[in-house]
């Protein structure tokens, strides 16, 4: 990582960064309807050329997706050769989007100088069509159809396939492949290495030419174009070279004759279909790969060994691949040294749920390509694009240039960059990886990112929706946790960061504030369908929903520039001058929050001590929209307190005599003096949250029949599981019910929920900021945890105990079942199986059973920072 970070050693040319899925994807759609999984269905994936990008099993490709390495499987009986993960389209799962194969991200490290992978592939015929009528015949009521369902793996019948890469330098790559027969008979199995060349000549462009691969020897050579030089590949086990071209099968697909005599299908036409012609006998294409077979028997292991080295390592000789094994287990003893350095100290079941965690983090970083100006013009060789798409948000996108390795949500189900996810990743990334926490974290938002008007892309089925803008937390967290284990405040990151964020800044406080009073509206991405109605649009009469969390995530936006700023001045004081401005606002938004003002109503309800989304009617009158969700707690996440010397030495955070002007222009300041004058512990608090309506909050935060599950903290109160909440405003009447898993209506594509499960990015948030609050309070400050249990503690030990049940959904417990898993004896008992873990998007609310996108490393690798705190405080709370 030195080498990488100091010295401009190429470490991170290569990695895990071949993508799992392109088709279905929104880049790769030139339909005139925009629906992108019926434009590119997974039905062409292995006969059509991608524009964009490219995507395999288990794979790995340079930085700029120019030469690309995965696995293809055949178990002799498949109609389909496997080489991509399988899943569902949005409009085939009952849920949305659903993968339906099963893969585990095992072992990674930052610089990628060691990769396992693991699949779990069939023997028996991949039942794709049961998995498509079963789950379309499913309502939303039901559970997703999985395919462990089906009973394919019934008596083991399957291989294992683990997938492994060791670099013995920046472009030199052993590869090995270990395939296990776990079934009780014989099997057979065709292996195909498979090498290939991404399509970047086929568009017209004058700078981009077709380098075929050839033989040298037994070995394939590759020229790459794009700079990156020339590899060869070799194989020690023997077997053949199969060659085709990356190129479309028009006829296949569109009933037009071929240009070019090979094509991308041409290993699935030879094997399955038994052509012949399918591949090219001169041997030279842009697709290669050694056809191995075998018979496995019962406990058979099958271990094939590759070599891909560039032209830096080459120019000492040919690397061998004959004995790989050393260097493999020098990178593995490696890759578990330097995890252990990180966080020392840890259980077995901890270390195992931090590896696979942070494995699953740095194997979902993924080249994404994109560029919006040549998607809306076309290609010079291909059909104009239909006149549709320049009447769509993207148009105002054209700066969009995208050719980077970023950190996906999912490499599966979400296979493009989400703003609001990548700022959790790159938290997450601090702990091992700080220089590529600030990558990401400032990526979305340099110039080829970013709209003219500072907006940052939201995600690419929608650029222009309004994510929870929390850069600034990101940014202040990445330096001070890098801060903290490495002892050098990184203020050059700081500043820049800083630079970005206050451009950004500017477009947040121009946007969502329609009626002029500061309160933000117009249902923020990201919590998706946690109202009783879509926060993006007005109701049929014309009324509106006034946010209590829309204005909450601006008054924590500026709160956290804030922090940034009262950081830099430490050492830089011209740094001063701008805290005035975030002082003035977030004391703005918390008045607006919690005062009428001119507005006659406010977001926190006293009768029920909470605060809610407010009805707003064109006729002025309001009322509450009565949920308990999250979206109340947002409050809470803006907070901080400074200390004595830092107030001394920064008068403007003393808001009462900064802002005397303030006080003496309103009529009743007294909101004002009593919440940002009280000094405890020598620190002055800045909180949307007055004392009272704390404790208030706290009771239902911590109360087993509202928000604290066994697992952390549900997105919506459990309450409306026997009472389900119904409104009606003119013609518009919905009902909101507690629904702990899948998601129960369609609204934002229907794949996620926010009305009951526990979400691990929410929980992580809340956790700081009562961490926060203890700070400030100490331990005068008690919490019956839970509610009505006799049991009181300080909001710190409060905290620990949230992390202890987030932990736990994931590390085995007494009766040796991990939560996550759910009922699947499979998962939860069988050897080869119970100690895999995934990273689910959301979990269940009551019982713990991941669901949601089955690969969600991204923000719920948050668990590696939770557990690392509660290595450090293992004596503060005990787990619950």
């Amino acid at each position: 990582m030195a080498e990488r970070d100091r010295e401009g050693v190429r470490w991170d040319l290569w990695g895990s960064y071949l993508p799992e899925r392109q088709w279905g994807t929104v880049r790769e759609d030139y339909s005139a309807d925009g629906n992108a999984w019926t434009s590119f269905p997974h039905d062409h994936a292995r006969s059509r050329v991608y524009r964009w990008g490219e995507d395999g099993l288990l794979g790995i490709c340079d930085n700029q997706c120019r030469l690309c390495f995965s696995v293809a499987l055949w178990n002799g009986v498949d109609p389909i050769l496997k080489e991509r993960p399988f899943g569902l389209a949005n409009e085939e799962g009952n849920h949305g989007e659903d993968i339906k194969d099963y893969y585990f991200h095992i072992a990674n490290t930052p610089t990628h100088s060691f990769m396992r992978g693991l699949y779990k592939y069939p023997q028996q015929r991949f039942p794709y069509e049961q998995l498509l009528e079963e789950n379309h015949r499913r309502g939303r009521d039901q559970p997703e159809y999985e395919l462990v369902d089906t009973g394919i793996f019934d008596q083991s019948r399957y291989f294992d396939v683990f997938i492994e890469y060791a670099k013995a330098g920046p472009d030199d790559i052993a590869i090995r492949i270990r395939a296990i027969n776990r079934g009780p008979d014989p099997a057979p199995l065709t292996l195909l290495p498979t090498l290939w060349l991404r399509n970047t000549w086929s568009w017209g462009y004058p700078d981009e030419h077709e380098h075929p691969m050839q033989l040298d020897g037994d070995a394939v050579q590759a020229t790459v174009s794009g700079g990156v030089g020339t590899y060869r590949l070799s194989c020690h086990e023997q077997g053949s070279w199969l060659f085709t071209d990356n190129e479309t099968n028009t006829q296949r697909l569109f009933q037009k004759p071929n240009a070019r005599p090979f094509q991308k299908d041409g290993f699935h036409r030879y094997l399955i279909d038994g052509e012949q012609e399918a591949i090219n006998p001169a041997q030279h294409g842009t697709k290669v790969a050694r056809h191995l077979q075998r018979t496995l028997q019962p406990g058979e292991e099958w271990q094939v060994n590759l070599r891909l080295s560039g032209p830096v390592s080459s120019s000492d000789g040919q690397p061998s691949n004959a004995d790989v094994d050393p260097l493999f287990r020098a990178r593995e003893k490696e890759w578990r040294e330097f995890f252990d350095s990180r966080v020392p100290h840890l259980s077995d079941e901890d270390r195992l749920i931090h590896s696979s965690a942070a494995a699953g983090l740095l194997w979902c970083k993924k080249y994404y390509g994109w560029s919006v100006q040549r998607w809306l013009d076309g290609d010079p060789t291909s059909p104009e694009p239909p006149p549709q798409r320049w009447h769509t948000q993207n148009l105002s996108w054209q700066r969009l240039n995208a050719h980077d390795v970023i950190s996906m949500p999912d490499a599966w189900e979400y296979p493009y960059f989400c703003q609001w996810d990548l700022m959790f990743h790159s938290v997450a990334f601090t702990v091992f990886d700080p220089a590529t926490a600030k990558q990401q974290c400032m990526l979305l938002r340099s110039p080829h990112y970013t709209a003219p008007n500072a907006q940052t892309p939201a995600y690419e089925w929608a650029l222009s929706d309004p994510n929870p803008p929390i850069g600034a937390w990101a940014a202040m967290r990445i330096f001070q946790i890098d801060r903290k284990s490495s002892e050098e405040p990184d203020f050059g990151f700081l500043r820049a960061a800083l630079r970005k964020l206050i451009l950004e800044y500017g477009w947040w406080a121009n946007r969502n504030d329609r009626s002029g009073d500061n309160v933000f509206e117009g249902g923020f991405l990201g919590l998706d369908n946690i109202a009783v109605f879509d926060r993006r649009y007005p109701l049929a009469d014309g009324s509106r929903i006034e946010q209590c969390d829309g204005t909450a995530w601006m008054a924590s936006l500026s709160l956290n520039l804030l922090n940034i700023s009262v950081e830099l001045s430490r050492a830089e004081p011209e740094y001063a001058d701008i805290c005035e401005r975030f002082v003035y606002d977030y004391v703005s938004l918390a008045l607006i929050l919690n005062t009428p003002g001119s507005r006659a109503y406010v977001n926190w309800d006293e009768e029920d001590g909470f605060y809610y989304d407010v009805i707003k009617r064109p006729d002025g009158s309001t009322t509450f929209l009565r949920t308990r969700s999250v979206s109340g707690l947002i409050p809470l996440l803006a907070v901080a307190s400074f200390d004595v010397d830092t107030v001394k030495r920064l008068p403007v955070l003393d808001v009462a005599s900064s802002m005397k002007w303030l006080l003496h222009e309103r009529t009743r300041p007294q909101w004002l003096v009593d919440n940002f004058t009280e000094w405890r512990n020598d620190r002055l608090l800045y909180s949307l949250v007055p004392e009272q309506r704390l404790r208030r909050i706290c009771e239902r935060l911590f109360d087993e029949d509202e928000f604290l599950s066994p697992y952390g903290i549900r997105a919506l109160s459990k309450v409306y599981g026997d009472h389900p909440y119904t409104f009606t405003e003119g013609s518009d009447s919905q009902t909101l019910a507690y629904s702990p898993a899948d998601s129960p209506v369609a609204m934002f594509g229907g794949n996620s929920n926010w009305r009951g499960p526990v979400w691990m990015p929410i929980n992580f948030l809340l956790i700081e900021a009562l961490q926060k609050f203890g700070h400030y309070y100490g331990d005068s400050f008690q919490v019956e945890f839970p509610t009505r249990s006799g049991n009181w503690i300080s909001l710190w030990d409060a905290s620990l105990l949230l992390e202890h049940r987030l932990v736990n959904l994931f590390r085995r417990g007494s009766d040796g079942r991990r939560p996550f898993n759910g009922d699947v004896d499979l998962f939860q008992n069988d050897p080869h199986w119970r100690d895999l873990l995934l990273f689910n998007e959301y979990f269940h609310g009551d019982h713990g059973s991941g669901v949601g996108a089955s690969h969600q490393t991204g923000w719920t690798a948050m668990v590696c920072k939770m557990i690392n705190q509660l290595n450090r405080y293992p004596s503060s709370a005990k787990g619950s």
